[in-house]
């Protein structure tokens, strides 16, 4: 069994508790995911299976979408409403103040990550010191934030349409429109609806696959995995030159230079591979072993 599998994230669910599932209900060792989701947070987890595993690491770049509500007035230590309240006020922001908030996110930004996260400050994981009562000093990253809807308002929260690069902290960007706005804010809820080409509406929920695999159909919920590539060219592999690819050497190639999807004769996706002055050189091979 191998492939990408869709899943559609309940709350209270880690990421690692997904996985976790996963392996009991498809019997296979060999899972992992791509960008983590909060026990808070719902919605698309890109889950790899089998072979496919080799693939996570190129799905971590992708672009994210979310659905998330902002709670304007209220600022907590997690930057979220299940952390402990630090300050409330009754914030009198008008929707165009709003609006003009959010504008100035948009593009390429710097961002604090917030204290509880997994990030290592020298060896140590920032939600542990967060956990012990302590704070330390976080360096602001680069991330993208391509856009940024506002979409109405839902018991009394702003609902917000938010379309962002690798590394974003949407907890974190609550923070920082509250702090733009001057009355403080925290994120009340958030569900991730897309990660690159993938989308919510093609995901599964844990019920759904446990009632496929129940049925010995549990396989033909997944993707496969050349799917994460989709967007590079491919080409077919002669059978001298996928034997070089099986062993792990590099192969002449009068391919122009790139990045490529490569096949055998038979239709199997081998390898992403990358061609240079001639030569064919394996970044990540996919054949079983």
């Amino acid at each position: 069994m191998k492939g990408i599998l869709l899943i559609d994230k309940q709350q209270d669910w880690t990421s690692s508790d997904v996985v976790a599932k996963l392996r009991g209900i498809l019997h296979e060792k060999r899972i992992g995911h791509s960008g983590t989701l909060d026990p808070m947070a719902t919605g698309l987890l890109c889950v790899f299976v089998g072979r496919a595993t080799r693939a996570v690491e190129f799905a971590e770049s992708h672009r994210k979408r979310y659905i998330a509500s902002i709670r304007l007035g209220t600022t907590t230590d997690t930057e979220d409403i299940w952390g402990k309240v630090l300050s409330e006020n009754k914030a009198e922001v008008s929707e165009s103040e709003l609006l003009k908030a959010l504008d100035s996110f948009k593009g390429e930004i710097s961002q604090v990550p917030p204290m509880y996260s997994a990030i290592k400050i020298k060896g140590q994981k920032l939600y542990k010191i967060a956990r012990a009562g302590g704070e330390v000093e976080r360096p602001a990253r680069q991330i993208t934030i391509h856009s940024i809807e506002l979409l109405g308002q839902e018991n009394g929260d702003y609902v917000l349409d938010i379309s962002c690069s690798k590394g974003t902290y949407i907890r974190s960007l609550c923070r920082d429109i509250g702090e733009k706005l001057g009355c403080g804010a925290c994120m009340s809820a958030l569900r991730r609806i897309e990660a690159g080409d993938y989308k919510i509406e093609n995901a599964y929920t844990l019920e759904e696959v446990q009632k496929a695999a129940d049925a010995g159909e549990a396989e033909k919920l997944l993707i496969p995995m050349d799917s994460l590539f989709a967007s590079y060219p491919q080409c077919t592999a002669s059978q001298k030159t996928e034997r070089l690819i099986r062993c792990g050497s590099a192969a002449k190639s009068d391919l122009p230079d790139g990045e490529y999807r490569v096949y055998s004769e038979s239709g199997e996706f081998l390898s992403f591979s990358k061609v240079s002055e001639g030569k064919m050189e394996t970044l990540k091979s996919f054949f079983e072993v």
